[in-house]
């Protein structure tokens, strides 16, 4: 079991592990030793704060459609 990193909540956590063990499963290259497992390197990956999470600007995005207005 990977220990999470302080100030980190399990939901968060687990989010980041599964997309970043997709980019490694995807051809990525691990910052830590692998493990057998693409999960398992991600979550040391994460534990390890090799990767962390990166808040995205939303703000060039275009704006939601309310489809109940129409």
């Amino acid at each position: 079991m990977v220990k999470r990193p302080d100030g980190m909540n399990a939901f968060e956590f687990s989010v980041l592990s599964a997309l970043r063990a997709a980019q490694l499963h995807r051809g990525c290259t691990p910052r830590v030793a692998e493990s057998q497992k693409v999960a398992v390197t991600a979550q040391h990956e994460i534990a390890e704060r090799k990767v962390v999470r990166s808040d995205v600007d939303a703000s060039h995005l275009a704006k939601p459609v309310d489809l109940a207005a129409r």
